[in-house]
Formats: structure tokens, sequence, C-alpha cells
């Protein structure tokens, strides 16, 4: 089959198309036949070894000390089972799914194979194979951390630092669905995007500092990796939640004090992979109520450009790479 194999750290020039051997399912596991994938920040971030502040040498021991340990990235997909193996009863071959393989990636090829009891579930009819596949990384994130530590709240006011990502547009839909006051903080250019996606307000980041405003909110959601505890303390409501999505080993270290002298809750961390949070996007998608975005398509063969799009940290949703 063909993989983009990373064969280094470095810029997208070290993503090569390559023949490799296609996987075989274990007993346990579905081998999907990829129709649609995407390359997204944490792919990036993975190839580039451009980790957050601090977690550098701690991600080279878990990723790969001088390349990546597994060259095939692509932690998310949408594509057809080709086979199922022998203790698999919930799939069939046939079947079109989503699968979320996360750190585990191996979705930037052909075949990619899946644990049938992980994030693997029945793609929506109404959607096509490149919507389903911008749904998972972004969606399951958002999820985590607005229900999660987030615990929002009906009536609360939620701000969404980065709104035009594919967490934050993910974010900003659901925080509607809970009935939360959404802020997205996002470039003049994707805010008619954000407000179509239900924003009830949107800051221009390069115009007004949010902090300087004077305005409170229940729940500020940093999916950037610049906002801290110390700028953020002031903008927050009692009892107020600080959602830090990508943030540095630092402010994840200080969070756990900064929760129990301020009367505040700081968290962050990674997000889990669950079928049950997958399910439930794939059902508000088909309800309508969460829509996937892509900011951009490209085919396989050119999945360095793909890569590229997602290192301006410009993109607008999901930057997706179809299998023609």
């Amino acid at each position: 089959m063909r993989a983009a194999v990373c064969t280094a750290y470095g810029g997208p020039d070290v993503v090569a198309v390559r023949d490799v051997e296609t996987p075989v399912a274990a007993d346990d596991e579905v081998l999907v036949r990829v129709r649609a994938t995407t390359v997204s920040s944490g792919d990036a971030r993975v190839r580039g070894s451009n980790f957050p502040p601090g977690f550098t040498w701690m991600a080279r021991l878990i990723f790969g000390v001088s390349r990546p340990r597994q060259p095939i990235l692509g932690g998310e997909c949408a594509g057809i089972v080709e086979a199922a193996g022998a203790q698999v009863t919930q799939f069939r071959a046939g079947d079109a799914v989503i699968a979320l393989t996360g750190a585990r990636f191996g979705c930037h090829a052909e075949v990619v194979k899946v644990r049938a009891s992980g994030a693997v579930v029945p793609k929506p009819s109404g959607i096509s194979f490149e919507q389903a596949a911008s749904l998972a990384f972004g969606g399951t994130t958002a999820l985590h951390f607005l229900r999660e530590p987030g615990k929002l709240q009906a009536g609360e006011r939620v701000l969404i630092n980065g709104a035009s990502g594919a967490v934050g547009i993910a974010a900003v839909q659901l925080a509607k669905h809970f009935g939360a006051h959404v802020t997205g903080v996002c470039s003049a250019a994707n805010a008619d995007l954000v407000r179509s996606f239900g924003a009830d307000a949107v800051i221009d980041y390069k115009a007004t500092d949010f902090t300087g405003t004077g305005e409170r909110w229940d729940v500020i959601m940093d999916t950037v990796g610049n906002l801290t505890f110390a700028l953020c303390r002031g903008s927050l409501n009692a009892k107020g939640r600080l959602l830090l999505v990508a943030a540095g080993l630092g402010d994840l270290l200080k969070a756990p004090l900064q929760s129990m002298t301020s009367g505040l809750s700081v968290a962050g961390g990674a997000a889990p992979e669950r079928a049950e949070d997958l399910a439930l996007l794939a059902q508000l998608c088909e309800a309508g109520t969460v829509k996937p975005v892509i900011d951009s398509r490209y085919a396989f063969t050119d999945i360095g450009k793909a890569h590229a799009r997602t290192d301006t940290g410009r993109k607008a949703g999901s930057v997706v790479v179809v299998f023609e």
C-alpha cells in the first residue's frame, strides 16, 4: 500500500509517499481502507518536533529520539472496513466508519488497522468521507474539555481562544449546543465564519486584547497555547475555569496549586480517545447540530502541501487529505 512516511523530524519535505507493507488485522482489530484523513496540529507538531514548552525531551522519548518511531502519522480518518478480525462482531467488511487512532497514528496510509473496541464508529450517512475525517480530533478534544474539566452549564459565558481552528470551531458549536453564550477569539478574516457557527460575539485578537476589556467569563478555553493563568485570572468569574488545551509543561505543573489557592480551576492535558465521545459527535453531526469545517483539501500525493498549510497556524477548520 501507499503511505506517507515521515523519515525524520523537520519540515513538510521530510514526508515522502512510499510503498510499504499492508498491515494485517489481529483478532480484535479492523482494517480500514482510508478514503480521507487530515493533517492536524498534532501531526505537524510531531513531524516538526515542535512541542509545547518543556515537553520536547519527554515527547522525543515517547515518539522517537532521532526520528518518529511511528513513521506513518495521521490520527483520524474516515473510510471503509476492508476486513474484520475473528473476534470482531460490531463491524464487517463494507461498513463506512470514522476512526480516531490518536497518538498511535497510522492514518496517513491507504489502509490502517484500528482496535474494534477503540474509537471507531459508523459514519453518518449524510456527510462525505472528507467531512467525517475532519470530525474526530477537533470534536472529541472540544467535547472533553467543555464537559469534563470545563463543566460547562447552560447560561454560562465561555470564551474560546483560537475559535477558527479544528478544536476551536468544534468548541463554538458544542458550547452553543450546551446553551452557553459564546465569545470567539480569532482573526478578523475568520470572524464571519466563527459567527456563522454560533458565536454570539467575536474578538479580533490583533485589534483587541480580551483580557483588557473588563469582561468576564465562566470558562476560558485556550486552543492556541498563548494564554496563562496570570493573563486570564482577571477575566474569569468566581469559580471560573481556565482550560489549557495546548499548554506548556510549566503551566500544567502549576495548575493544581493555582486551582487550590485561587478558588478558580485550571486544567489541561490530553483528551481521551473514546468511542462514546466519537459516537455522540456523529449523532450531533447527523442531526445538524455540529458541522465539520474543512479549511482545504489535498490529494494524498500532495500531503506535504497539507503539512505546510497546517504549519501556517492560519487554517480555519481541518486540512483534509483525500485518497483518489
